[in-house]
């Protein structure tokens, strides 16, 4: 695998970066790794301090938009993970992609707004 060149890119994340990315507090994502066993970010040694992978942070992503934005118990979040992954994965695919044209729209609508 070359080696990454582009400085905008980072290889980890603090646990301060995933929760605001989120908007969620750092103590959920704690919470998160100990119900969720695919949620394993790497710690360093003796330090305990939590390094976030862009893996990681997608498995953040699976998790909040099953518990967070569709409702789900964390036993049924849980389950869906195990069971269904790739349905699961789909699911928040389609979610941040029609969050992400409410977005655009919403702009699209203030900009409208502002020409009259």
């Amino acid at each position: 695998m070359a080696p990454v060149t582009d400085k905008k890119v980072k290889l980890y994340y603090s646990i301060k970066e995933v929760a605001q990315k989120f908007d969620i507090n750092e103590s959920t994502l704690r919470f998160w790794e100990t119900e969720f066993p695919q949620l394993k970010p790497r710690t360093q040694a003796g330090t305990k301090v939590r390094q976030y992978t862009e893996q990681d942070i997608e498995q953040v992503r699976l998790i909040y938009n099953l518990v967070k934005v569709r409702g789900f118990k964390l036993a049924a979040a849980r389950k869906m993970l195990q069971e269904d992954r790739g349905g699961a994965e789909k699911s928040s695919e389609v979610i941040t992609r029609l969050m992400n044209i409410k977005k655009q729209l919403l702009e699209l609508q203030k900009s409208l707004n502002s020409l009259e």
